[in-house]
């Protein structure tokens, strides 16, 4: 039986899908023996381009508003100006201190949950601080050249893997796309033998 396996989740703050799979994609770590790798994405990376997005809006939308009902989640869009890229730059840091699935859940309800434009310097600090983080020390690795080459990096590694959207979740050759193939990453760990025993006293 293998010990654990790398479980490499490729994420842009400003996907809707992205929020979605927030809810639910930590019960991998929690149930199964993976080395979890993080890997956000920058501005547009990961998402469709911007005129084919503006056509894509109100289906997306609707689809993403219905999700969020089966969850009982809220959702409200943000302004469509807002760029994920210091959000994804701060969620590096937010690792670092060991408060990334904070961080994650923070950032994502201030932006799809309240509508707020986590571009915006004091609103993505604020999600921070929620989230356990220094506000002083985030504002600082916001602007961290090595932070901002690395979402550039993890870009390109998306695209040598064969990535071609957000959320996704890679286990080896296999790739999982979408907040909705979360089941299948489940059902390919447990087939993988990779399922923690649950301790008993």
């Amino acid at each position: 039986m293998t010990e654990s396996v790398d479980l490499k989740v490729f994420f842009n703050f400003r996907s809707p899908y992205c929020y979605l799979a927030g809810k639910t994609m930590f019960s991998l770590v929690d149930n199964y023996s993976v080395n979890f790798i993080w890997r956000p994405l920058a501005g547009w990376d990961g998402r469709s381009a911007p005129e084919r997005a503006k056509v894509k809006i109100p289906i997306t939308r609707q689809d993403v508003a219905r999700w969020a009902k089966r969850m009982n989640i809220p959702c409200i869009p943000p302004p469509i100006t807002t760029d994920p890229t210091p959000a994804g730059v701060g969620s590096l840091l937010a690792e670092e201190r060991g408060r990334l699935r904070e961080y994650i859940v923070e950032v994502m309800n201030a932006e799809w949950g309240s509508g707020l434009d986590i571009g915006q310097p004091d609103i993505l600090r604020g999600a921070a601080e929620r989230a356990g983080l220094d506000g002083a020390e985030f504002e600082t690795a916001l602007s961290d050249p090595v932070k901002q080459k690395t979402l550039g990096d993890n870009w390109h590694e998306a695209r040598e893997t064969g990535v071609i959207g957000v959320p996704t979740f890679v286990i080896g050759d296999q790739i999982f796309w979408g907040n909705d193939r979360i089941d299948f990453v489940h059902e390919h760990l447990c087939e993988l033998g990779l399922r923690k025993t649950l301790k008993t006293f």
